[in-house]
């Protein structure tokens, strides 16, 4: 996943009021890279909610899956350990059947280039690399795209990492309605606090 400048998206009188959520999440991470951001899409500055969220999330399929072996009690030493996810992320030799035939079952005849092979849990917040499970075509165009759930990841990544929200926290967030997980965690203010540099060599 790869990073890219860092945007901004405006407050409205239902996003201001959503500054609690995040002192919500300060307090409750007291308890206790992804690689990156490929690009910021313009729906970033409207509320998910808005849109068609079945096309957004992932299929009941997809539950998500995580490495067994990453735990809070590790993460030094593996996801918040500089290339970890790029260490363990699969070769496009192997990625790349498994996204033809995703392709070929669920958007036939469509552009490979319009989707993403995703992770639904990111390897850079302990997802398992190569589990179907985890696995999904998420749209690279609209509202509510692939590049804006790397920002989501990237922002997650950075909060993990200093531990000020567990792993587990992240990891179910992100799993049970990634969008939800977007407006509580990649806020203007986290955004503007881990604006990052562009990788575009790299994806979750």
């Amino acid at each position: 996943m790869i990073a890219i400048g860092f945007w901004y998206r405006p407050f409205d009188d239902k996003r201001a009021g959503r500054r609690g959520e995040v002192s919500a999440c300060s307090v409750a991470a007291t308890h206790d890279f992804c690689d990156a951001v490929a690009g910021l899409s313009t729906a970033l500055r409207n509320p998910f909610l808005r849109v068609d969220r079945t096309g957004i999330l992932p299929p009941r399929d997809t539950p998500g899956a995580v490495d067994p072996s990453i735990t809070q009690a590790n993460i030094g030493t593996t996801i918040c350990r500089p290339g970890y996810a790029r260490s363990v992320r699969p070769a496009f030799a192997v990625t790349a059947p498994v996204k033809r035939r995703l392709m070929d079952a669920q958007h036939p005849g469509e552009s490979f280039a319009d989707y993403e092979l995703d992770h639904l849990i990111p390897i850079s917040l302990g997802g398992a690399p190569l589990d179907l499970r985890d696995l999904w075509l998420q749209p690279r165009r609209g509202q509510a795209n692939a590049a804006d759930k790397n920002a989501l990841a990237y922002v997650l990544w950075r909060l993990v990492c200093e531990r000020r929200v567990p792993l587990r926290t992240a990891q179910q967030a992100i799993r049970r309605d990634w969008t939800k997980a977007y407006d509580t965690y990649a806020t203007p203010e986290n955004v503007a606090r881990y604006h990052f540099a562009h990788r575009q060599d790299e994806r979750d």
